[in-house]
């Protein structure tokens, strides 16, 4: 599918054209059931994307990751420079020295100017009897792409069938994003847990260019999608000119792809 849609290189160019990935990497646990990071990062590194947010991302967080510190694991893989935004960091598992973490991050081949990882309403999934609060896990790194800083922001919404905690994230969302909104070139990279015509999502509707590519862009679950609910979107500032959803099976995810040029500013 990619090379059908995609030119053969999706890197920067003269005239500012960059690529985009987000991905859903189930803490590098493929439909195999299988833990395999190595995998994850092949398929990072074959997408050729330039900027990539990923969700649920281990940082010696348990067993099932074997206490990996995968953003770190992923830089190394993919030569690329990283920032980590955890949603939960808890002190250390008996017998461990570790902190905790778990949460996105944003992987880039050019420099991050600035980074901040935001509060967003969640409802908390390690907490017993969990109220809504201000939590992190609402990355923002502004990148020093050709032409012009890009700001990315990479989030995880509430996945809930209830859409009371996720209509108060993009809620919030959308005033972290108006900070910066005025000429900003800003990426949001996501699953946002809600597939398009969801009510909840009418905001980032509105105003905001979404690419997936063909056939719905069905990404979730692999490898046979069903729903859309990752998602690469763009400010003005930006316009995406051609999207793929790309197979893998490193994910219960599929990873999406969109090619993005530059607005004068």
């Amino acid at each position: 599918m990619l090379a059908s849609l995609l030119p053969g290189s999706a890197h920067a160019d003269p005239g500012h054209r960059f690529s985009a990935l987000t991905f859903n990497i189930h803490a590098g646990i493929g439909v195999d059931g299988q833990l395999d990071l190595a995998r994850t990062a092949a398929a990072i590194t074959a997408s050729g994307a330039d900027v990539v947010g990923l969700q649920e991302v281990d940082v010696h967080w348990s067993a099932r990751s074997r206490y990996a510190d995968q953003v770190a694991e992923l830089a190394r893989r993919t030569g690329m420079h990283t920032f980590f935004a955890p949603i939960y960091d808890l002190d250390p598992e008996p017998g461990r020295i570790e902190r905790r973490r778990y949460g996105v991050a944003v992987l880039s081949r050019f420099p991050m100017i600035r980074t901040e990882n935001h509060l967003l309403t969640r409802l908390s999934t390690v907490e017993e009897n969990p109220v809504p609060r201000p939590m992190p896990g609402f990355a923002e790194a502004v990148v020093a792409v050709p032409g012009g800083p890009v700001h990315v922001y990479v989030t995880h919404l509430d996945y809930r069938p209830d859409p009371a905690v996720r209509r108060i994230q993009v809620a919030e969302t959308i005033d972290v994003l108006d900070q910066d909104r005025a000429g900003a070139r800003q990426l949001l990279l996501g699953d946002f847990n809600a597939e398009p015509d969801a009510p909840e999502l009418a905001r980032v509707r509105d105003g905001w260019s979404a690419a997936n590519g063909p056939q719905g862009g069905h990404t979730y679950p692999a490898p046979e999608p069903v729903k859309r609910i990752d998602y690469v979107t763009c400010s003005d500032a930006l316009r995406p000119t051609r999207a793929a959803v790309l197979d893998s099976p490193a994910s219960d995810h599929l990873p999406v792809l969109v090619v993005v040029t530059t607005q004068p500013a």
